[in-house]
Order: C-alpha cells, then structure tokens, then sequence
C-alpha cells in the first residue's frame, strides 16, 4: 500500500476566498500534496480526525481568523492536538494583525497571512515553500499497518498481539498509559474507549475485537471454499505443514485448518539451530512462513483462525465441525494438533496470566522486557531457545529449572549458547511456587528444593515452558486415546493382536492411523512421538503415503 501525499489542509467560511486559497494551493503544491478544504473549523476538525484514522499526514493548516462559529486560533488549538507537526498560517485582515501577533505565542502560528495575497508567486509561494521545506526535514514516514492501542497487561491485548504476530502480520503496540499518540488515536474515533482498541490501514477500527473479527477485515481466510475434500488436516505445526505441502504436490484438495498461527509451537521459537539444511538456524516463524508458501503453491486451501469442534464419521467420508459454524465433508483427516504448555499450577497464577505469566509468546513480548529482570520456568529447548532469545532485552534472564542439570532435557549447542550469555542465569533444583501482583505480575516466590529455602524476588514477567498437554477432549468418545490424552495409532490400537472394537476394514490399522479408518494422527499428539520438529515433518510426510493408501481402498 503506497502512502498518501500528506495533506494541505484550509479552513474559512467564505467560499470565494476558500476557493481561491485552494486554487493557488493546489496550482503550486498538487504533486506533492494533497489539497483540501474545509468551510468551517468543526467541519475541518472531522476530517482531520478521519485522517488520523487512516493513518495520513498534514503537513500545513491554512486558516482563517475570522470564522463566525470558531476562529482560526480556536480551530488551530484544537487541530495541533490531532498534528502536533504540521505547520500553521493563519489567513487575517489589516485590522486582525494584534490577534495574529498574539497566536504566535497561543497556538505557535508559523506565519500569519494578511489578505489579499496577491500575486502568490510573491507573497505566498515563497512562504509556504520555507515552511513545507523545514516539515519534511523533520518528517518521519508513519508506519504502514494495523496499530493496537492497549494496556500492557491486558489479557485481551496480548493475545491478540501474539495473533498477529504469529501470523506475521505487521502492527504496531502503543500503550495506552504512556503514549501520547494512543490516546489522541482513541479520541479521533470514538468516546466509547473498550480496549483493545485496532485501527486498520483503511481507517476502519474495532474495540475489543476477537482473532477472527480482526482475521476476517484483514483477508485471511475463515471459510472453506469447497464443501468437499480428499485430505483435510487439523493443526498447522511442522506436521500439519509438511501433510499439506505433500498432499497437495500429489494432487489431493487439501484443506489445512488452524486455529491459532501456522507454525504451531515450534512457530513461537525464536530460533532453531538443529534442523537439517539451516546451519545458521532460523527461527520458528521463518520455517511456517516457508511451509506455508510452499503449501499454497501446490493449492492447499489454508483456514486460520480456524477451529474444528468435532468429527463425525460417516464411513467413506466423514465431516468436520467448525467453530464458524460451517461443516466441511472430507474423505480423509490428519489430526496434527500439537500440544501446549502444562499450566503451571501454583497460587495466584490464573489471574496474571497474559499480564505478566506467559505460556511461550517470548517473541511477542520481548521488546516490553527491555532492561527488566525476567524469569523463565522450564529446562527443555524451547525454555533455552526463549532465554537467549530474551536476553538480547531484558536485563536479566533467569532460568527456573527443576532438574539437576540442564543436559538431561536440552540440546548441548543451547546449553553451550546459555552458559557463554552473561545475562542468564540458571537456578538448578528450582521452582514457582506462588505469585503475586494486583492486575500484573509483579514479584514471585522461588522454592529451592535442595536447600529448602524459599525466597520472593520482584518479577516483571514470568515465561512459563513446562510439559505438553494434547488437548484431545474434543475426540473423546470417538478416538481411542492413552491415559494422557495422546491420540493411539497403529499397532498401539492392538490388544493382544485385536482390532480396536468398531474397526470396519479386514486389516490392521496403518502405521499412523487412528482408531476410526481414514482418520490419521502425526506428530506431538499422536502417543509415542519424539517430540521434535523434524520428526513432526517426517510423520506429516509419511502421512500422506497412508493417505493414499487408504483411499484405494475406498
């Protein structure tokens, strides 16, 4: 989206004079700016206020004085509020010069103007020419995207920075209690102020929207196409990726739903080292953003926000519930749904989650710990991955790990890069057990389990990255799952060499295939799976082998 000619704006109730004064304007400026005009100061005080929405520029006001119902000055004292930059002429009479005189010093008038101007090209031109040279000298480019204004530790807000984020789609964050910019941005819209509060580069805005309101007005796509499929996979993480990648390469219509962010967990991580081709890393978002491309020029059809709600079988197709309400038909279903950080489960926690305790989002809340001592629970890579991730903000990073040693749960090359950051520091044997802080974070209690000894430290943030949680109630009753929720495939549906009870087909599920015929499972949920990102690539890929198995058989 190219940005608009910053504006030229005049204002005066006389319409011969306004007339005039945007004929010169527009004869001397019209390729560089964009002239407008306003017949009254309140008029002219709306359009400056749907151009802040939009996210345009003025650079110069050109009033007039004497204005029945606001004078010049009282429209500049307003105006200088939406743009505090732009230049200021005000328009005067002979006998007006002692009210000019007087808004240098009231509003920072910049020149006043005595009328008639005539010939411009003297009295005019030269004028606005030094004051338009000295604003673009000064001019920084506005940023060119959505803007989120909101509360640091509002729930809501994070979570839909952490949307964005992990769907790469640029923003920018202004706090509401610090930026001047927030609150005039507020103020141009609306005396209603819920937050977060999203202005779109449209100018278009929503207060206290949902991920697929703001997914919906920014083009991603919630609804499927087709009402029907070959292949549609739930979950798009490395393996839900790579099924999509493969499926579609091989002529199957693929459907690809996801209900967060291409790039599942492994999309949160700042940086990975160890994936076979990368011996510079990159980092999790570059990998799904790959993915992704690749997916989409084969033709898989990819839905995000997009959350199934339920599978119904119907034998030789079987249909999906979405939580749009829509229902897609498929004739196969991968479930690559990943996993989630365990909650950690000490007092006070649940009501500073998303204010200060974050389950992974390192990425998305980084640049807010700059110099601020941070803390992070948990001992595998992505706990290593955040840390270093962090340190290159905050002030101090330190690690809360549980085990006796960082080796027994993280690859050598983080634990090499964590030893050799001076800003980390890791606290062996430790852990969280309360936190405290009334609306945000705001200090925590360490139990140090060799010693026994428990201390409370101020904390302005806590990363948490424990455990993994499947989140497979949604399939309860209808696939067979072990004690923890992990989905079962293949011959771990046997029960001394028994088919699991219901299997229609005269043979033994294939190796990653449910306990519902057509009905695959890959990656971190499925039981028994080595918790990696290149494994999860591997059983996407390996997926669609059976995928195409099973359909000749139907």
């Amino acid at each position: 989206m190219t940005m608009a000619k910053p504006v030229i704006l005049t204002v005066d109730d006389e319409p011969e004079v306004l007339r005039a004064v945007e004929r010169d304007l527009r004869r001397e400026y019209n390729s560089r700016y964009r002239v407008m005009r306003a017949e009254s100061g309140a008029q002219a005080l709306e359009t400056l206020k749907e151009l802040k929405l939009r996210n345009e520029f003025v650079a110069l006001f050109v009033a007039d004085q004497r204005m029945p119902e606001m004078s010049g000055v009282e429209f500049l004292e307003e105006a200088i509020q939406l743009f505090p930059t732009a230049k200021r002429v005000l328009l005067t009479a002979y006998s007006d010069t002692d009210a000019a005189i007087r808004a240098i010093n009231s509003v920072k008038i910049d020149h006043y103007l005595i009328k008639p101007w005539s010939p411009p090209e003297e009295r005019l031109y030269p004028i606005l020419d030094d004051l338009l040279y000295d604003w673009e000298a000064d001019f920084q480019p506005p940023f060119e995207g959505i803007r989120i204004v909101g509360h640091r530790w509002s729930a809501k807000t994070h979570q839909l920075k952490d949307f964005l984020a992990r769907n790469r789609v640029p923003y920018q964050w202004l706090d509401i209690e610090s930026s001047a910019e927030a609150n005039t941005l507020v103020k141009s819209a609306t005396t209603d102020v819920r937050l977060p509060f999203v202005v779109f580069e449209d100018g278009a805005y929503l207060l206290e929207p949902s991920n697929i309101e703001v997914a919906q007005h920014i083009g991603l796509h919630t609804e499927a196409e087709s009402p029907f499929y070959d292949l549609t996979i739930i979950g798009g993480g490395p393996a839900g990726l790579a099924a999509a990648v493969y499926g579609a390469s091989e002529g199957l219509t693929t459907l690809l739903l996801e209900r967060e962010a291409p790039g599942g967990q492994a999309g949160m991580s700042s940086r990975i080292e160890n994936y076979l081709g990368f011996p510079a890393g990159l980092s999790g978002s570059d990998l799904a953003r790959r993915a992704l491309d690749q997916a989409r020029k084969f033709g898989a059809e990819v839905l995000t926000p997009s959350e199934a709600m339920s599978i119904r079988d119907e034998g030789s197709s079987k249909v999906i519930q979405l939580s749009t309400g829509q229902e897609v038909t498929t004739r196969t279903i991968l479930i690559a749904t990943g996993v989630a950080y365990r909650r950690l489960d000490v007092p006070g926690i649940d009501a500073l989650t998303s204010a200060g305790v974050y389950y992974g989002a390192a990425i998305t809340e980084a640049v807010s710990c700059l110099n601020e001592s941070v803390y992070i629970v948990g001992g595998a890579n992505s706990a290593g991955q955040a840390a270093v991730y962090l340190a290159r903000y905050a002030a101090q990073v330190t690690m809360l790990v549980r085990g006796s040693s960082l080796a027994d749960t993280m690859s050598k090359y983080l634990i090499d890069q964590i030893a050799g950051t001076p800003n980390i520091a890791v606290r062996l044997r430790s852990q969280v057990t309360e936190v405290f802080g009334s609306g945000q974070l705001e200090s925590l209690t360490i139990l140090d389990s060799s010693s026994r000894q428990s201390e409370t430290v101020p904390a302005r943030a806590l990363f948490i990255f424990i455990g993994a949680v499947p989140g497979t109630e949604w399939v309860n009753g209808l696939l067979e799952r072990d004690e923890r929720g992990f989905i079962l495939s293949g011959v771990d549906l046997l029960r001394e060499g028994k088919r699991p009870p219901g299997w229609r087909r005269d043979r033994n599920p294939y190796y990653l295939e449910s306990s519902v015929p057509g009905v695959f499972v890959a990656g971190d949920v499925r039981h028994g799976s080595i918790k990696r990102v290149a494994s999860g690539v591997g059983e996407g890929s390996m997926a669609v082998q059976f995928v195409h198995q099973y359909l000749a058989e139907v």
